[in-house]
């Protein structure tokens, strides 16, 4: 039974994603956050309980990030809707996770793992803090510092998260996904077309 723990925990944020919606376009912030707040901490005894046991699965490596990306982008967008928080937070998180999924797609198949450091979960906290001070600050409506301070923490966990991308970037280039030598060497048609003769003939 322990080995589908982690899985169900993954299930459980992934229903939860509507239910924070819901209460986020309803007005009801203080819900939001206590259903958001279940949401993370199913998120890090997820993670805990995989690495603990060895229960990392196929289904864990593919939903885990998954759901984890839906929540902050579902709820990310809800306030956005909400007049909450401006548009281009949203744009950035948006165009990052399209880059990050199209190296995705040519990973695909090839011997290149990239796995997720230090500074790619600082920038997930730093939107789950983030998320769950707007909430706050729009349910008791806070005025000073505390109205500031979800701005500069979402600028802090856009910093991070282009910081992330970068470095992301670079360690597909280190791993040898983008062939070293081509990038020092002129390719052209002629020269493709003699090297797929010469293959042919041998």
């Amino acid at each position: 039974m322990l080995k589908y723990i982690p899985n169900i925990l993954t299930i459980i944020r992934l229903l939860l994603i509507p239910i924070i919606v819901f209460y986020i376009f309803s007005g009801n912030y203080i819900l939001a956050f206590v259903f958001f707040t279940i949401s993370g901490i199913t998120d890090i005894a997820d993670g805990f309980i995989a690495r603990k046991f060895n229960l990392i699965s196929n289904f864990g490596k593919l939903m885990d990030p998954l759901a984890d990306k839906l929540t902050q982008i579902c709820t990310l967008t809800s306030l956005v809707i909400c007049d909450i928080i401006p548009l281009w937070i949203l744009v950035i998180v948006l165009l990052k996770e399209f880059i990050m999924i199209v190296g995705a797609s040519f990973l695909y198949g090839k011997d290149v793992v990239v796995y997720s450091k230090w500074y790619g979960k600082l920038a997930t906290v730093l939107f789950y803090i983030a998320i769950v001070v707007s909430l706050i600050n729009k349910q008791f409506a806070l005025v000073g510092i505390w109205n500031k301070l979800d701005f500069i923490l979402y600028c802090l966990a856009l910093i991070t998260t282009v910081f992330a991308l970068i470095m992301y970037i670079k360690d597909l280039y280190s791993k040898g996904f983008i062939d070293k030598q081509d990038l020092k060497k002129e390719v052209t048609v002629d020269k493709i077309d003699k090297k797929e003769k010469t293959k042919k003939k041998k």
